[in-house]
């Protein structure tokens, strides 16, 4: 099977950005507040928001907001969490502080309700660690609870019990003289633990170095400078009807079930040991995000990378606990036949398509049942994104929606906000003297209208937000608009008088 090898970015590093007008504070961004812009002259700056460039969209797609963690290299470059709209349009973004990136991004439900879950921490080079939080927040955006001090960005996953499945991270020291290393060696040991959410505790938790040798490794000895050891590198875990954990570790190759009592593996699915006898297709290594499909079915994302690469695939694998075979049903082979070095994740959706990020790719896509590709779009250059997911998700911030002018066209961003249709601009020359002026559908969480006739120099404006039947939603403070000179920004939305 032919591949091409893209590009890797490095794995990001963060930058401030202009917090404020997203309705999020840099002194607290574990509870972001959103600041109101008032009635000064200062306009404050555009939002700068990454965007997909849409190049398939097709019926028959999955309802719902698709979800991405942008992430992207040099440091200067924009990243953090993401929604979009199904035509990917951006609906809310939280940008990552300085320093930090964000995985895993989806809508999950605690305590009854949905609410928005992801993982947000920094990699420190000397020792080459990650430290980072686990946020829950509320169709508000408030973050209503966190989980600190996780030391593996790839899984933060809600159970009904109140608690969480998530990977970790420990460093050990082992004699590793066996695989070429030195006999106190460093090594990355990957770590399952199960977490009350509400008081931080850790209720279970599972070594896998005391449970696979580092021999199951395809790349056991590989080290860069204070870089440990990486011999298994975990990266999912779901919890199967009987209670136990189906995990996946990339660099030994291989699905684990692992008895959550024991912690003694029940049977490995590829790899060097593998329990099942693998059919025609069946092979995968360096891989993401495996889950139950089904009775005894398997989706795994193959990245394609270790130890020949291939291009990356969504592959379907059943598995016969009696006869120990494991055969291919079907898979969705990456377009392009392009191998993601890393990440990259699928998500079968409600009806029955298969929402998949081709990790460091840049891309991402949605197929039917039947194979078909019925969304596709990129990334901006250079970056990437973790995992996708589509899922519906009603959001209402819980500041007003702002106005901010760039000379006769003003823009109406109220970050997060999923129930807007149209926006309605007044404007006056006072702040009780204002009328409604233009009017223009919702086209993104910044969208741009031009101030028509007369009113292109009224001195102040505001916008209320109207849902598709007309009723208002909120209204955002009134703006004094500054004397600006100077051309007009080249994204104008075309208004609608209203008469």
């Amino acid at each position: 099977m032919g591949y091409r090898k893209p590009r890797l970015p490095v794995l990001v590093l963060g930058e401030a950005v202009a917090l404020s007008v997203l309705g999020l504070s840099a002194i607290d961004a574990a509870s972001p507040r959103a600041v109101s812009a008032g009635a000064g002259t200062t306009s404050p700056p555009l939002p700068v928001v990454p965007e997909l460039h849409v190049l398939r969209n097709r019926l028959g797609t999955a309802p719902g907001m698709i979800l991405i963690t942008p992430q992207r290299h040099p440091p200067a470059a924009l990243h953090g969490a993401e929604i979009l709209d199904g035509r990917g349009r951006p609906v809310w973004f939280r940008p990552a502080l300085s320093g930090q990136f964000a995985t895993d991004l989806r809508v999950q439900r605690y305590r009854g309700r949905p609410v928005l879950t992801w993982l947000q921490g920094a990699i420190v080079s000397r020792p080459f660690t990650y430290t980072g939080t686990a946020y829950i927040a509320d169709a508000r955006y408030h973050v209503i609870a966190t989980v600190k001090g996780i030391a593996d960005p790839h899984e933060f996953q809600l159970t009904p019990r109140g608690t969480a499945l998530l990977t970790d991270a420990q460093s050990r020291h082992m004699d590793l003289t066996s695989v070429g290393g030195t006999r106190n060696d460093t090594i990355r040991d990957g770590i399952l633990r199960e977490v009350d959410v509400a008081t931080g505790k850790t209720l279970w938790r599972w070594s896998a170095l005391d449970h696979i040798p580092i021999t199951e490794s395809y790349r056991p000895t590989t080290k860069a400078g204070d870089r440990p050891h990486d011999s298994l590198h975990l990266n999912s875990v779901e919890e199967d009807r009987d209670g136990n954990l189906l995990v996946s570790a990339m660099k030994t190759c291989t699905i684990y079930k692992v008895d959550r009592w024991t912690g003694r593996i029940i049977w490995r699915l590829g790899g060097r040991n593998s329990t099942f006898r693998l059919g025609p297709g069946v092979r995968f290594c360096g891989q993401h995000d495996a889950h139950w499909a089904g009775e005894n079915l398997i989706r795994v994302f193959d990245n394609g990378t270790l130890p020949e690469p291939h291009a990356s695939r969504v592959a379907w694998i059943k598995i016969d606990p009696v006869g120990k075979t494991a055969t291919l049903v079907r898979q969705i082979i990456q377009p392009q036949h392009m191998s993601a070095v890393i990440q990259g994740g699928a998500q079968e959706l409600p009806n029955g398509n298969t929402a998949v990020s081709w990790g460091s790719i840049g891309r991402i896509s949605e197929f039917s049942p039947d194979g078909s590709r019925l969304f596709d779009a990129s990334l901006p250059r250079g970056v990437i994104s973790y995992r996708m997911y589509r899922a519906p998700w009603n959001g209402r911030p819980s500041t007003p929606p702002i106005v901010i002018t760039r000379g006769d066209v003003v823009h109406a961003v109220w970050n997060g906000a999923t129930g807007v249709a149209r926006w309605r601009v007044l404007a006056g020359p006072t702040q009780n003297a204002m009328k409604p002026v233009a009017e223009a559908a919702w086209n993104g969480l910044d969208t741009a209208i031009a101030l028509p006739g007369a009113s292109a120099s009224a001195p102040y404006v505001q916008v209320q937000a109207l849902d598709a039947n007309g009723t208002v939603l909120d209204t955002g403070a009134p703006r004094r608009r500054p004397q600006l000179r100077g051309p007009v920004g080249p994204s104008v939305t075309r208004a609608r008088r209203v008469r």
